[in-house]
C-alpha cells in the first residue's frame, strides 16, 4: 500500500558545518525530521536520522579530526551511525578499521554513501573495538536506557567509550568526563534553534 511508503527526497552533497573537511549527503531544504515521512511515524520503520547531520555527531567528527591519537591506528565502532559522520572522521583520522551500526538499515546504506563520498572505506556488523563512538543517542527514554547498557558493557571491558551529546534529557551525565565543548550549528527546523552547546563525553 503506497501510504505506507516512506516519501522520496533529495539529498545533496553538503560540507559538514563543524566538520567541513567531510561532506554528507543531506537533505538541503528547511525541514523537520517527520516532514519526510508524510508526518507519519511508524514503530516498525525508523525516522530517517540520516539525512541529517546531528549536533552530537558534528562535536565527534570534530574532536576526532582534531584529535587523531584518540584513533589512529584502532579498531573503531560508531554505533547509531545515522550519517556515519562520526564514522567518517575516525576513518579520515587514520583509525585501522571502522564499523557501523544502526537499527536502520537506511542509515547504514547512507554510512556507506557518505564515505564514499569521503573516499574511505567502512564496515558493517559486529567487532571488538579499541574505541566506541555514540553521537546524538539520548534522545529518548527508550533508546538512552537500551543505549546505557550497551556503553556500559563496553566501559566494562576497558574500551574507550566516547559520546557527543548537545544536552539532550536523557543524557546519563554522572556516568561521564567532558573532554571538549563545541558550539554547533544546526537547522532551526529540527532545533529550534540556529546552534546548540554540544560536549564531547567520555565515560568514566
Amino acid at each position: 500500500m503506497t501510504q505506507n511508503r516512506r516519501v522520496p527526497f533529495p539529498t545533496t552533497l553538503l560540507p559538514v558545518p563543524l566538520a567541513p573537511e567531510i561532506s554528507l549527503h543531506l537533505v538541503d531544504r528547511p525541514v523537520g525530521l517527520f516532514d519526510l515521512t508524510g508526518n507519519e511515524y511508524r514503530s516498525d520503520r525508523p525516522p530517517p536520522f540520516w539525512a541529517f547531520v546531528w549536533a552530537g555527531g558534528q562535536a565527534l567528527a570534530r574532536y576526532v579530526l582534531d584529535h587523531p591519537e584518540t584513533v589512529r591506528g584502532r579498531h573503531v565502532a560508531d554505533l547509531a551511525t545515522g550519517s556515519g559522520v562520526a564514522a567518517i572522521a575516525a576513518a579520515l583520522a587514520g583509525a585501522a578499521a571502522v564499523t557501523v551500526t544502526d537499527v536502520d538499515p537506511e542509515a547504514v546504506a547512507a554510512a556507506h554513501r557518505n564515505a564514499a563520498a569521503n573516499h574511505v572505506t567502512l564496515s558493517d556488523g559486529e567487532t571488538d573495538p579499541d574505541v566506541i563512538l555514540a553521537g546524538d543517542v539520548f534522545y529518548s527514554p527508550t533508546v538512552a536506557e537500551q543505549i546505557d547498557r550497551q556503553l556500559r558493557r563496553w566501559r566494562q571491558r576497558q574500551k574507550q567509550v566516547l559520546v557527543g551529546d548537545p544536552g539532550r534529557g536523557f543524557f546519563p551525565e554522572r556516568l561521564f568526563e567532558p573532554l571538549a565543548e563545541y558550539t554547533v550549528p544546526v537547522a532551526a527546523a529540527l532545533e529550534e534553534a540556529d546552534e546548540l552547546t554540544t560536549t564531547v563525553w567520555r565515560m568514566r
